[in-house]
């Protein structure tokens, strides 16, 4: 009878045990980030907002992948913004920090807004890797906190010929001609 009950305590305890617990890595680029524009830029054009563009999730998932965080900025009708963060998990790209207007103010002026949420990231020792637009405020955004043209790149509108004008390094017709940049280690020239 005493073994009876020695063996089914050591079971009762053996399912009590707790599983092992990983242990995460710190952060590859803990102040290193990358911005990104939805509309227009993650999508064909601003007012298509339920269709991603092709390979964007992919572009952006192979920086998260690289430890840099992800900024989603943008400047999106206050009546359209709710869905933003499952419209994104459902098209595949990564988790990141979203910003979008909260007041008439923002939405007024959309240079302004990006440039001081961009601000308020830098004030708190973040530094930006690159950024994507598609908008010449995106571009007024990211010249006026100091990221550096040759960080800047500019996504085609589709159906567009060019790219909005302001400073970037690049006038990308799609996400996909980009992908083969991206796929080194260090994938944004420091």
């Amino acid at each position: 009878m005493r073994t009876l009950t020695l063996a089914a305590l050591v079971l009762l305890c053996t399912g009590c045990t707790l599983h092992p617990t990983e242990v995460q890595k710190t952060p590859v680029r803990p102040d290193q980030a990358v911005v990104f524009d939805i509309d227009g830029t993650l999508t064909p054009r601003p007012r298509s907002i339920f269709t991603p563009r092709e390979d964007a999730a992919t572009a952006v998932r192979r920086f998260a992948d690289q430890g840099y965080k992800i900024i989603y900025l943008s400047a999106r009708v206050r009546s359209l913004q709710s869905g933003i963060p499952e419209w994104l998990a459902e098209h595949g790209f990564p988790e990141g920090s979203i910003h979008v207007p909260q007041s008439h103010a923002d939405s007024a002026d959309h240079a302004a807004f990006k440039t001081r949420i961009l601000q308020r990231y830098q004030q708190n020792g973040w530094h930006f890797v690159a950024a994507y637009g598609d908008s010449s405020t995106d571009f007024e955004a990211y010249a006026a906190v100091g990221i550096d043209k040759s960080r800047v790149y500019a996504l085609q509108r589709a159906g567009q010929s060019t790219c909005q004008p302001g400073p970037w390094r690049e006038c990308l017709a799609s996400w996909t001609e980009h992908l083969a940049s991206l796929a080194t280690p260090d994938m944004v020239s420091q």
